[in-house]
């Protein structure tokens, strides 16, 4: 019985750690072969934040089947059942935290103004980048979703021979 619960529990942990990241630095399937709209700006300010986590429900789920087969395996039938109903909210519980835990993210707040003169705040997880008063951006929107990345440097073309 406790290898089953064991191998639950890592399953668990297997299913929250494969959850979607919003890593500026990985571009996610659907958006490959996408045209992007890419806008010119300057870096005002940049501050670190905290993406809170994800509550989907698969860790509460998870943590409370858990902590129901736990519970039913202690004492006689009568014990067991009252135990399980406990080990499975307390699964839950504990379950629901580890996926908020999880999931939770560092990410940057990036305040950049346009060359229109209008400011954006961007909210995206840290990547390899980082981004100081001053820096020339892009901001790339695809799909509805906006990241911040250094501006390429622009190499001026050779002036045209005449000959």
């Amino acid at each position: 019985m406790s290898k089953l619960i064991i191998s639950l529990a890592v399953a668990s942990a297997l299913a929250l750690s494969a959850c979607a990241t919003s890593n500026p630095d990985v571009i996610q399937r659907g958006d490959a072969q996408r045209m992007s709209q890419v806008q010119d700006a300057t870096v005002l300010s940049s501050r670190p934040v905290t993406v809170d986590g994800s509550q989907s429900g698969i860790g509460g789920a998870a943590g409370g089947v858990t902590g129901a087969i736990a519970g039913s395996s202690v004492g006689g039938r009568r014990e067991g059942a009252v135990v399980g109903v406990i080990g499975a909210v307390a699964g839950a519980v504990i379950g629901n935290a580890i996926e908020r835990s999880a999931t939770r993210e560092e990410a940057l707040e990036i305040i950049v103004q346009l060359r229109n003169g209008e400011r954006r705040a961007i909210v995206q997880a840290k990547g390899a980048e980082t981004f100081n008063s001053g820096d020339p951006v892009v901001l790339v929107t695809t799909g509805g979703k906006t990241r911040v990345m250094r501006a390429p440097a622009v190499v001026p073309a050779a002036p045209a021979s005449n000959g």
